[in-house]
């Protein structure tokens, strides 16, 4: 049964993400959103610290930002246009404070979200994440070349 809520909760993700940004939204201007959703309580993950690494040539990661999400469990501005090019890219989520401060302890400290941007051109990335204490799950929905 919490296999299904889960999957529910997912593909309810999976059709909130499944247009591409619109030319002049503010999705336009930041290339890559993210929404996390807490499978437990069944509500946004609010205040979760997140970081985004892009790979760099020696296949160290390089720290672009780090925020939390608000309280819509969701980033807008992690990256811009001009920052967001062709690479390998890494989301960390500290999946371990959000649990701890709820009184949960995690499994995992945290959640990586690796995945290749851009590489067939200038796309818009939106991921979604669900977490529990024990699992995690993502998706995402990228938009076809744009310029």
């Amino acid at each position: 049964m919490a296999f299904h809520s889960v999957f529910l909760v997912f593909l309810a993700g999976l059709a909130f993400f499944s247009e591409a940004a619109p030319p002049d939204s503010v999705g336009s201007k930041h290339p890559l959103f993210i929404k996390i959703l807490d499978s437990v309580r069944g509500s946004p993950a609010q205040n979760v610290p997140v970081k985004l690494y892009k790979e760099a040539a020696d296949g160290s990661w390089e720290l672009l930002n780090s925020k939390q999400t608000n309280d819509n469990g969701e980033f807008h501005e992690l990256t811009t246009k001009e920052q967001f090019v062709t690479g390998v890219y890494k989301i960390e989520l500290d999946t371990a404070s959000y649990w701890n401060k709820l009184g949960l302890n995690a499994f995992h400290h945290h959640a990586d979200v690796v995945f290749t941007a851009n590489d067939a051109g200038y796309r818009h990335y939106s991921i979604a994440v669900v977490l529990s204490p024990f699992s995690y799950a993502t998706t995402a929905v990228v938009s076809e070349p744009v310029e």
